[in-house]
């Protein structure tokens, strides 16, 4: 049975009736006063059951007019961004091309540089050659001499045995007054001067010319290796909060003195009450950093590394560099150079007959590594590295706090009288 709605009836008079199907066709959509359906099958996106209200349609209407203008304007947004994005990637070529410029400018200072040396180093060559050219023509010409004079005696000895032979070969008249004769060719024998034996090259000056050249080359192959240190060099100065109340601090903060007798302070928290040690103010925290102690005027020292939580108050081993496992450091004491860390001690291998007069520190943080040098040598007095077999109990791997340079005053000998003064070199 089929039910009609009045809708329908008004459809079915305007000659629009049941699909051929038997369904029901939909109304139209959008006529006023009529609801609007949606055909309810899968493809159907959204049903829209009742008609909008005009509020409701004008407020749609205005706020699509309000989206056009925020369009607008975040077109304009868009095309200013566009363009400062445009400046930058320009910018940012510009920079890159500007690197090649850069490094290849780098490269040619370097090679001027290293022409210069190349240069002095000819020069000095040439140097060295002429004057062992100089000293090999002037003991050519004195032998050219001798070989004359030796010559020239020969050239009598040889007139002579010919004189003999004329004489022996004359007649009997002639033998008889040969004895005359043979007094007066008779040459006395030539015998090699002393002062022949002096005419030679001056290998003296010459073994001396190559000991000189041999520590010329050691001492440039040891600033060469400096040059890659420095490289990583950075200024440090003294922290005067932790310096302990016998020290004495220069000025500008890099220089630390030993004054003896205990100075009135206030017992800052992070002042060291007992030891005569002293930390740096810059923390290493990343990356690699080089500096060097000048120790030529300290007796007893120990230069090294120190985590900030390193014990300040008390004598005991907390608070002594390398005693613990919060520093590191390199010593001084009696004549003899060791390496400290967690209270174990090695002889440092590298240290030569003389102790260093400069003490440079090289730190890798994110590598965990840490290197003692004699500066002036470039010689490595100890490495701390996860990839050298440690001699310590504790193997090293990786730092777990920020590291402080750090120096501390030892005790000398009884016939020693107190170091006097450490400092942070200001190094190029």
């Amino acid at each position: 049975m089929s039910v009609f709605s009045p809708q329908m009836a008004e459809q079915e008079s305007a000659g629009e009736g049941p699909s051929a199907g038997g369904g029901l066709a939909a109304p139209p959509a959008g006529r006023h006063g009529a609801p609007s359906f949606s055909p309810l099958d899968s493809n159907s996106d959204a049903v829209q059951p009742f008609p909008r209200s005009p509020k409701l349609q004008r407020k749609i209407a205005h706020a699509a007019q309000l989206s056009q203008e925020q369009l607008s304007r975040r077109m304009q947004e868009l095309q200013a961004e566009r363009s400062r994005t445009e400046a930058h990637i320009q910018s940012l070529k510009k920079r890159r091309a500007d690197l090649s410029t850069s490094t290849e400018r780098m490269k040619q200072q370097v090679r001027e540089h290293f022409e210069s040396m190349r240069c002095v180093l000819q020069q000095d060559e040439r140097a060295v050659q002429d004057s062992l050219e100089l000293d090999l023509r002037r003991t050519r010409s004195r032998l050219d001499q001798l070989l004359k004079d030796w010559s020239q005696h020969q050239d009598q000895v040889t007139k002579s045995m010919s004189s003999v032979q004329r004489a022996l070969s004359s007649s009997e008249e002639e033998e008889g007054k040969g004895p005359s004769d043979t007094v007066r060719i008779s040459l006395s024998p030539k015998k090699p001067d002393a002062s022949e034996r002096d005419i030679r090259l001056n290998e003296e000056r010459f073994e001396r010319l190559l000991k000189t050249l041999s520590s010329i080359s050691k001492q440039l192959k040891a600033q060469l290796q400096r040059k890659a240190l420095l490289l990583d060099c950075s200024p440090m100065v003294i922290d005067r909060q932790t310096c302990s109340s016998q020290l004495a601090v220069t000025s500008e903060g890099r220089g630390v003195s030993f004054c003896g007798a205990a100075r009135p302070a206030a017992g800052h928290p992070l002042q060291f009450d007992k030891v005569c040690c002293a930390l740096g103010s810059s923390a290493i925290a990343a990356g690699r950093r080089y500096w060097e102690v000048d120790v030529r005027c300290c007796a007893a020292w120990a230069v090294g590394v120190a985590y900030g939580s390193l014990e300040r108050k008390g004598r005991d081993k907390a608070s002594k560099l390398g005693r613990n496992r919060n520093s590191w450091c390199v010593e001084l004491r009696g004549g003899h150079l060791s390496a400290w860390h967690n209270d174990r001690r090695v002889a440092c291998q590298g240290a030569g007959q003389t102790p260093p007069g400069r003490v440079g520190v090289w730190v890798s943080y994110d590598k965990g590594q840490l290197a003692f040098y004699d500066a002036d040598a470039a010689a490595v007095l100890q490495r701390f590295s996860p990839a050298v077999a440690s001699a310590f109990d504790r193997a090293h791997h990786q730092f777990t706090e920020p590291l402080y340079p750090a120096v501390r005053f030892l005790k000398p000998p009884e016939n020693q009288v107190w170091p006097n003064h450490l400092e942070l070199s200001n190094t190029p």
